[in-house]
């Protein structure tokens, strides 16, 4: 029996996102959309002359798992790169596709339950999304 969808752990992730405000003078800007589920993220990055995330923050508009899917990312972001986020966004649909381990994102095993749920994991993906459009922007408010 799988685990139910919905957990302390997970909606406490998701109210946490209050916590990355946005950033309107950022460097770098991107607005996503999960077409299925219709979640909705608007994130603000700044990076360092190396192209690391020094700062984030977010205005996110998904279901709980997609909240705290981005409370994730923005827990971790700071001093990665658009190419780590990039393969951590990899990982990520692998897992949920079954063809790989956990990703090794940091608290990434609380969002376990929704591997039985495909509906749900495109709201989980879009903040690592969002994340790489903005860093390949280059500041685009897109």
């Amino acid at each position: 029996m799988s685990a139910p969808l919905y957990n302390r752990d997970i909606l406490a992730l998701a109210v946490a996102t209050a916590d990355h405000l946005p950033k309107p003078d950022a460097g770098y800007h991107a607005t996503a959309r999960a077409p299925l589920c219709g979640s909705r993220i608007l994130l603000d990055l700044d990076a360092d002359d190396h192209g690391r995330v020094t700062a984030i923050g977010m205005h996110v508009e998904a279901c709980a798992l997609g909240q705290a899917a981005a409370t994730l990312l923005a827990r971790h972001v700071k001093g990665r790169s658009r190419a780590e986020i990039r393969a951590a966004r990899n990982a990520i649909a692998g897992w949920f596709a079954g063809s790989g381990n956990a990703p090794e994102w940091p608290g990434f095993d609380i969002l376990a339950p929704a591997r039985d749920y495909p509906a749900r994991q495109g709201a989980i993906l879009l903040p690592f999304d969002a994340a790489i459009l903005a860093l390949e922007k280059q500041g685009a408010r897109v």
